[in-house]
């Protein structure tokens, strides 16, 4: 029986919660109904076909209906749909987890699968306070995490996540938690380290009033989604290494967004010079093909946490990690990204995004500016760039929830407006887009962009 579009649309209000989604939109008689996917753009139940300028979450990589990796799904399904990594395991899982650790850093080449990036996230600091005890260091529980940054949703990403509205509703959170200035406003002078740069200043007085034998783990993601895609300064992940070297407590780079691709290299930890102890992935791992995600552990750690008497095991467990049909289309997504040179094509392409992104900055004062890198931007908007005007609480709210909604919709732009830290447009478009598609993208955010800037002198 065919449901029509209104029947459709009744039905996920009544029996459907969203996931942050605000009422007026949920209620909404255009609510769009997504039914189809090809390559770059996604097509709802009219037919109408839309460009994907965020990767649906950050995560379709290797873009919409492919047949390769769902192929790779039906076999496996086939062959065994379920099995766990419980005493026991399955050539799936095992064969993600090798694929992955040759893809890694040198020296993290253990995986611990999960489902989603919080489980991750999750996991990745339920290990590190294991750990520690497991090595007789049972005070360090305590974790430092980044302002603005966004690590999930269960209790313990939550925790660690430096966005106090999404935090609010759920209090008492997980104790022992602080946060650092992000590197928003950090600059390099002339000879100066990144030592110097005021964040990792205010990181180290942290440590000192926590007491560096307390810090279990220093969390941070290698570019910044919240906020607003930050870029590191250059030397700063090498002096987080560091910090934590000194203080003996573990970093754990969040690549939940930034590895598969998403900055031109198979993690972003490796485009900065990252040296971390641990890293968290999901999203691009399956391009959204299946629920998937994982921690990538520095090899050491886990031998000395198993070989402890006082553990013998990572104490953790879910029904679903290591999944059989979310482990192989893991290996068909991260093979074909690998056989048909997506890494490289990122590269090669972030400048023709960049220039187009500065083009548009140059042509509307609206843009205070652009930031990121890879297929990983943001375009931050102001009052007035030329005269220093920012915006207001009410224009920021109004461009958010109602000019750049309604811009994008005329223009078939299917991306998030944030106003996490400013008001602004995310743009990750798959990794797969070419030359055209990326000229489709910016010929869009040239447009909505514009209706930004009529707002504003209206």
């Amino acid at each position: 029986m065919t449901i029509s579009t209104a029947d459709l649309r009744a039905q996920a209000r009544e029996h459907l919660l969203p996931h942050f989604t605000r009422r007026a939109t949920w209620q909404d008689e255009a609510l769009p109904v997504i039914v189809r996917g090809e390559g770059s753009h996604v097509f709802d139940d009219t037919g109408r076909r839309y460009l994907d300028g965020l990767s649906g979450l950050f995560c379709v990589n290797m873009g919409h209906g492919r047949s390769d990796i769902v192929a790779a799904a039906a076999a496996q399904m086939q062959q065994l749909a379920y099995w766990t990594n419980w005493s026991a395991t399955h050539p799936s899982a095992v064969e993600a987890a090798t694929l992955i650790s040759g893809l890694g850093p040198a020296g993290l080449g253990t995986t611990f699968f999960v489902s989603s990036g919080s489980e991750a996230v999750e996991s990745a600091l339920k290990f590190s306070r294991q750990y520690h005890l497991s090595q007789g260091e049972g005070r360090r529980v305590k974790f430092i995490a980044r302002d603005m940054a966004y690590h999930g949703t269960t209790m313990g990403a939550l925790s660690v996540t430096g966005i106090d509205r999404f935090k609010d509703p759920f209090g008492p959170l997980l104790p022992g938690v602080r946060h650092f200035p992000n590197t928003g406003y950090d600059t390099l002078g002339n000879g100066e380290s990144a030592a110097q740069l005021p964040s990792l200043q205010a990181l180290l007085q942290i440590i000192e009033e926590e007491g560096a034998d307390t810090i279990a783990a220093i969390i941070a993601e290698p570019v910044q989604n919240a906020g607003g895609a930050l870029v590191p300064p250059e030397g700063y992940w090498q002096e987080l290494r560091r910090i934590c070297d000194r203080i003996g407590c573990l970093l754990i780079a969040d690549e939940v967004i930034t590895a598969f691709g998403r900055v031109g290299e198979w993690f972003g930890s490796t485009r900065f010079g990252a040296d971390p102890d641990i890293i968290t992935f999901a999203k691009g791992v399956t391009s959204g093909y299946a629920p998937f995600g994982g921690v990538l552990i520095r090899d050491g750690l886990v031998r000395s946490l198993m070989d402890s008497p006082k553990a013998g095991m990572f104490s953790h467990g879910t029904t679903w990690g290591g999944h059989p049909v979310s482990s192989a289309v893991t290996v068909a997504n991260l093979t074909a990204m690998r056989d048909e040179g997506i890494l490289h094509h990122v590269r090669d392409e972030e400048p023709r995004l960049q220039r187009g992104l500065t083009e548009i900055r140059e042509n509307h004062a609206c843009v205070k500016d652009w930031r990121g890198t890879g297929f990983f931007y943001v375009v931050e908007f102001t009052g007035n760039r030329h005269t220093g005007r920012e915006l207001t609480a009410l224009e920021t709210a109004s461009i958010t929830r109602e000019v750049l909604p309604a811009a994008m919709k005329r223009v078939n732009l299917l991306t998030r407006a944030d106003d996490r830290g400013g008001a602004m447009l995310v743009l990750c478009p798959p990794l797969v887009a070419d030359g055209a598609v990326l000229d489709e993208l910016l010929l869009s955010v040239e447009a909505v962009v514009s209706a930004v800037e009529h707002y504003l002198g209206s």
